[in-house]
């Protein structure tokens, strides 16, 4: 299994370029000292092809890989696997691609099929079962096995998954319910969206109507409700004609924010219009009154699938907290943007998603034109103050998740814990910080024995749901 880092694509340079080895490690070096009521495994996924792409190649487009790090009694070991998906395996045999990316026109009729999904996207842990996930349509979930990482195939909830299925889930942890959505650009239904018992029954999957297709990659859930955004991402196969990207952002059209009962049908969605802009990813929901209030990192647009500098839209890919308010009863919205710093991955503790919190968590975006990170943000959303933990000069991290302490007693009474890429080094490391003290030294550092390329979404799980 090799892979090689072609030198045109910043994607598949530095350390954005895939890792080629698979490894096991147990004993990991540690400066500081990992708390001894800190465990659990923390699991990051993102793209690592494992062979030279066919044509252009996109972020999106990698093999899913999986790199994790187990810690338990002070002491944290180190493995890294790819998903074994249909797509993995069918090139791994061929000794080399054989479907082409985003950016380049899709393959109908190839004929080792067209299931590409790569589960490269997030991570999710429910009813005792860990899953991959995957941006694209129609990929089913992976079904992952802790703590080896390893694939045990797909997760179609016993047939009854005939949809689409989001990279971002959201997990009520009162209720024990999963709701999660699928969306397709190119052919009605463009939304369907589905709610999963705390047993894992699929329990129902309903269709929601939308004026055309949208890429649509998160979406957001509080006690009763679950919120959809139709937003300007369009997709219009006509744009093919024109030798344009088919999904394109449509800055004049309004964003459009679809409120449903979680056990709701389609006729019940009530929908508030907003300016266009384009969220990535939600922090939380939650409801106030007659409010139902949205938490998440707004831009003003997004070039993501621009090729062409000359086509960027200047204020693309800038995005900042923000809140909205829609208000059930008279159908007015209030948009609020809480923060001047650019950040992006946002977290809460997943104990309280769905409910209001205090705190709220994110990655900062470093300067420059690249998805790079430098610190981690920590909001207090009751007083509109943040703190910050610096990386370090040449030091860029990803998404950081909340590990609660065990019996916490406060919201913030735990860690967050992300990978940190030192480019002065070229070396990869675990970091765990105190969210309770953000701005003091970093509790533990534990040292990878391999780099770790920068992904995308990471899970904590628990020593109790590891066993």
């Amino acid at each position: 299994m090799t892979a090689t880092t072609p030198t045109l694509n910043p994607f598949l340079t530095n350390n954005f370029a895939p890792v080629t080895e698979e490894i096991t490690a147990e004993n990991l070096k540690v400066i500081g000292e990992l708390p001894p009521d800190l465990s659990g495994m923390f699991v990051r996924n993102g793209p690592n092809p494992q062979f030279d792409p066919i044509g252009q190649y996109h972020w999106f487009d990698g093999d899913g890989m999986l790199h994790g790090v187990r810690i338990k009694d002070g002491k944290a070991s180190y493995c890294n696997r790819y998903v074994r998906t249909n797509k993995f395996q069918v090139e791994n045999q061929e000794g080399k691609a054989v479907w082409p990316g985003l950016l380049e026109p899709s393959q109908p009729d190839n004929s080792h099929g067209t299931d590409t999904n790569t589960a490269n996207t997030a991570l999710v842990y429910h009813a005792n079962h860990f899953y991959a996930l995957w941006e694209g349509g129609g990929g089913a979930p992976y079904h992952i096995k802790l703590p080896e990482l390893e694939t045990i195939g797909k997760q179609t909830f016993n047939s009854k998954l005939q949809s689409p299925f989001t990279a971002h889930p959201k997990v009520d942890a009162v209720t024990g319910e999963m709701m999660f959505f699928g969306y397709s650009v190119a052919q009605p239904p463009f939304l369907q969206y589905g709610v999963v018992s705390a047993t894992g029954e699929l329990l129902q999957t309903i269709p929601i109507e939308l004026p055309v297709g949208v890429m649509m990659h998160d979406f957001a859930i509080t006690e009763n409700y679950s919120i959809f955004f139709d937003l300007p991402m369009t997709f219009r196969p006509e744009r093919i004609e024109k030798s344009q990207f088919p999904l394109m952002f449509e800055s004049e059209t309004p964003s459009r924010f679809g409120i449903i009962p979680r056990h709701g049908d389609s006729g019940e969605v009530r929908w508030f219009e907003t300016p266009a802009c384009f969220v990535w990813h939600t922090l939380n929901a939650y409801e106030e009154g007659d409010e139902v209030v949205l938490l998440a990192c707004r831009m003003n647009s997004t070039n993501v699938f621009v090729t062409d500098q000359s086509d960027r839209l200047p204020d693309g890919d800038i995005p900042y907290l923000h809140r909205w308010r829609f208000n059930l009863k008279t159908g007015a919205v209030k948009e609020e943007k809480l923060d001047d710093v650019a950040s992006e991955f946002p977290r809460v503790n997943e104990e309280l998603l769905g409910r209001k919190t205090r705190y709220g968590y994110s990655a900062r975006m470093a300067p420059g034109s690249f998805p790079l990170f430098d610190a981690l943000i920590k909001y207090d959303l009751d007083t509109g103050k943040s703190e910050t933990h610096e990386f370090g000069k040449g030091c860029y991290g990803g998404e950081a998740v909340f590990a609660p302490r065990l019996n916490a007693s406060n919201e913030d009474d735990g860690w967050l814990v992300t990978y940190v890429y030192d480019e002065n080094t070229q070396t990869s490391e675990l970091v765990v910080v105190n969210a309770q003290d953000m701005s003091g030294e970093t509790v533990a550092r534990v040292i990878i024995p391999q780099r770790v390329p920068y992904g995308f979404h990471a899970a904590w799980v628990t020593e109790a749901q590891l066993s």
